[in-house]
Formats: structure tokens, sequence, C-alpha cells
């Protein structure tokens, strides 16, 4: 059971998103996906969260994680897990 929720915004087309949908699925973590694509208020919320412009940005609660590489890295250091406490 995890307290903190996982959140993606991402679009259908983006390469790294379809990575971090993958990563997050196959380590059986739920999340939620937003797609900016066709909504410029989704898009500008996004912006205004994480101040960045390209997707994925992912948050793991209140926590910016960032993007796909990030997301991997705290895979991979076995910290993805204790994140989401």
């Amino acid at each position: 059971m995890t307290d903190a929720e996982i959140v993606m915004y991402s679009t259908g087309w983006c390469g790294f998103c379809q990575r971090a949908r993958a990563l997050l699925n196959r380590t059986g973590l739920a999340f939620r996906d937003i797609d900016i694509e066709q909504d410029p208020a989704l898009r500008a919320a996004m912006v205004a969260r994480s101040g960045q412009r390209s997707v994925p940005q992912i948050f793991i609660g209140s926590r910016h994680v960032g993007g796909f590489d990030e997301l991997l890295a705290l895979e991979r250091a076995g910290e993805l897990d204790t994140s989401l406490r």
C-alpha cells in the first residue's frame, strides 16, 4: 500500500512517456496518467506545477521527480518504492 500518488503528465506520442509507463507498469505501481496533448489547460497546469514544458513530468505526491531518466534512476537505486511512503 502506498501513501503518495504517482502522477505523470504525458502525451501519447512521446517515447520517454511510453518508457515511463512501461517502467511503472512493470513495477506494478499504480499511477495517474494525465494526457496534456489536447488540453492547453492541462499543459499549463503541468508547467505551473513543474516549471518544465517537456514530457513526461512525474510527481510522487508533492515531490517533482522529473522525467523518465530520473524515474529510472530512482528505480535502479531501489528508491522508487521508498519514495512512495
